[in-house]
This record gives structure tokens, sequence and C-alpha cells, in this order.
């Protein structure tokens, strides 16, 4: 992406006193001058951040204002290794709160939406920038959280509720038990906002069919505010993102290097005005590319795809690089297979084996008709030779927030 003259102002105006407000950049820092960057080029020459190097500034090390100064905290919703904490000042909740609310502007979402938010609170930043959003709109919130599908039910048709925010794994859950229960006809939903995880086409038009609503991807991060830095508005899937509060790179998770704008790669993310903990060239692992020219809604906000998987979600099986996209690519070209699926991986006798189990309204020799498809295109389209199981629609585990669906069991 190339970066503006108001970009490159904003990025001159952070790196001028970062080491002096910042320990974890002093640190990072110490061996080069932040304020020597004057242009694009001498930016793209610093150092990327990363993961590790937040866990490692653990509990508040990333803090760049006095204690006093942070409002609240925030913690990555990752299950392993150390926890990372992000603070915010209250403009950065505030700066939060308004890119929420424009993601709900850009779908089409107006104050009169009534928005049903089941993503988890707490220090998961899910539920709260959900909230944010819909009370800087002007919305009525209905912060139900995960859970108890029976309530969320109930309280979605009695408050009328017109939008559901939630993981693509929990609306699909909820779409099923909708149709199970045989109550469409008392959902007034005509909205999704999906975000957390990636999700496939297939599983996309069901949830799209089973609750009859239009469906937006919101996109974003715990160490960059929270959801709401991205969503894709109601004439492109591409999603559109806030480039007056961030800047964006994106480059080959292998080697580092920038890629031109189309060419598929890792997002990176510097924050531009955030105050508490702000971030220079962080790693995301988010695996998109930018979308050229205009948009068709007329925003001037630029675009990157749907996110295609995490660069760190990749496995190898019998030296193959695999990608989840990849097995939902497989699965929606597979007749009768539906959007579930779970990957085993295993080690038997010398050599890996790779069974996958998918969801399947079909029985008989259709059933089976469908594992010879979905394992004939997965040995075109990736040279590997699988175990299918197709199973009975329901089979596999639902989640109140993001799907495990590959185990690696060899080590």
């Amino acid at each position: 992406m190339q970066m503006t003259d108001d970009t490159l102002d904003k990025i001159k105006t952070l790196l001028a006193t970062i080491k002096e407000k910042s320990p974890f950049y002093a640190q990072k820092y110490a061996s080069l001058d932040p304020r020597d960057v004057q242009d694009q080029a001498s930016f793209e020459q610093l150092p990327l951040t990363t993961k590790d190097d937040l866990r490692n500034a653990y509990p508040l090390g990333l803090a760049a204002v006095p204690p006093e100064q942070i409002t609240r905290i925030h913690s990555s919703s990752g299950t392993t290794g150390t926890p990372v904490i992000i603070p915010y000042t209250a403009r950065d909740v505030e700066d939060w709160s308004l890119m929420f609310a424009r993601c709900y502007e850009m779908a089409g979402i107006t104050k009169h939406d009534r928005i049903h938010i089941t993503p988890g609170y707490g220090l998961w930043t899910a539920g709260i920038g959900f909230q944010l959003g819909a009370e800087r709109m002007g919305a009525m919130a209905i912060p139900m959280g995960p859970g108890n599908t029976d309530k969320q039910l109930q309280m979605m048709m009695d408050l009328g509720s017109t939008v559901l925010g939630a993981t693509s794994s929990y609306a699909l859950l909820l779409a099923e038990e909708i149709a199970r229960r045989g109550i469409g006809d008392r959902i007034q939903l005509r909205k999704g906002v999906i975000g957390s995880e990636r999700w496939g086409d297939r599983m996309r038009r069901r949830i799209a069919d089973e609750l009859g609503v239009e469906l937006h991807d919101i996109y974003g991060l715990t160490e960059i505010y929270g959801p709401g830095i991205g969503i894709n508005c109601e004439a492109d899937e591409a999603m559109h993102v806030w480039d007056d509060y961030l800047y964006f790179e994106i480059i080959d998770p292998a080697t580092g290097a920038l890629l031109p704008d189309g060419e598929s790669g890792e997002l990176v993310i510097t924050t531009l005005v955030k105050e508490g903990a702000p971030l220079i060239r962080y790693r995301t692992h988010d695996l998109t590319s930018f979308v050229p020219g205009p948009c068709p809604c007329g925003s001037p906000y630029p675009r990157i795809e749907r996110l295609v998987g995490r660069s760190d979600d990749m496995i190898k099986v019998k030296g193959i690089n695999i990608f989840p996209a990849h097995i939902e690519e497989a699965l929606a070209a597979t007749t009768h297979a539906s959007s579930e699926y779970q990957v085993m991986i295993d080690h038997l006798d010398g050599k890996d084996i790779m069974t996958v189990f998918f969801e399947t309204g079909a029985t008989g020799a259709d059933r089976v008709q469908a594992q010879k498809e979905l394992k004939g295109i997965i040995r075109a389209k990736l040279s590997l030779s699988v175990v299918p199981k197709a199973v009975d629609l329901g089979d596999l585990p639902r989640s109140e927030k993001k799907t495990k669906r590959i185990f690696d069991n060899r080590y």
C-alpha cells in the first residue's frame, strides 16, 4: 500500500517520542533512531514486531503512557503461552468505538437496529467491541455473551433482534437450532456480523440461508484495538480497512519481504494514533491481499480480501503444506458435503495418515460417492491421499467460540 503524506506525518509523530514513552520500544530500537524515518522506504527498514515480543513484555511492558492514563486492559484470546496484555487509554477506547460504529454503518446497520451480541466479554475484546460500536451509533445493544442457547433464542424472539454478532461457529449453531425448532418465522434478523475465525463459502451460504440474513465479515485482533478495524460493505466481499487509524503492509511470511498489491501474503499493521500500546509493523499472521481499484460502493477506504487463513495455521503432511482453506475449498466442490469438517493427522506404522471427517445429509451410495469425490478433489488439488469419513449432519462438535478443526496427533 502506498503511504500517503498524512500517514507519513502520523508515523513520524509516533516515532519521534516512541523510545522515550515506551520501554518496550526503547529496548527494541536500542541500536537505531526511529526519528531517522523520513519516508516510506526508511519506515519499511524498521524491524517487524511479533507476538513473542508482546509476550515478553508481560504484564504491562507495552504501556507507552503512565499507569494513571490506562483506563482498561484486554488480553488476546489465545490459550497457550504467556498472555498478551494490551493497555488502553480513554482515547483508545473512543477511537475503537468510532471504528466499530463505522463498521456497522458500512454494513448498512443503523441506530434503529437491535444488535444481538453473542461473543464473549471480559478480557477478550469481542463482546465489548460489538457493544461499544452499537452504543456509539445509538443502536440497541443486547449484550448476551456466549452460551445458554435457549435464552439466546428466547431473547432474540422477544426483543426482535435484527442484527446478530457472533463467531461463525456459534452463528451456525444458532441457525441449526432455529431450523430444528421451527421458529424461523419468529426471528427478525436481517444482518449477521461475523468475526473471530476464518469460515468457508459453504458455511457462509448455510448460515445466510438458514438465518435469512446478509452476512458481513468483520476484522480485528486484540493487539490492534479488537474487532472493528475492517468490514466488507454491501457491494463487495472484500473488507474495507480504516487507513486513517492504521497503516497496512503485506509481506512474504517466509522472508518478511514486502509484496506488491494483489499478491497474497501476511498482513502487517502499524497503529497510527494508539496511545496505550502503539504497535509498529506488527505481524498479524493473517493471510490476505490488497484489492486494487475503487469499490463499487464508492467508499475511499482501501480493501483487503477476505482472510484465507493464518500463516501459523499451516501444517505439513508428507512434505505438503496444507491450510484449512484447502479443505474448505475441497468440501465446497464435493457433492452432498456440508460445511462442517474435522481433520485428524496421525503417524502410524511409519507414515502420516490424514483423516478428513465431514458432515453430509446423504446416505447409501450417495454418501459413498461423496467420500470418493472428496478424496479425488484433495488428491488433485494437493497431490495428497487422505482418508475421507462421512458422518451425519450435526455429528461433529459445535462451539460457542472458535471451532478447532485440525488435530495433529503426531507430536
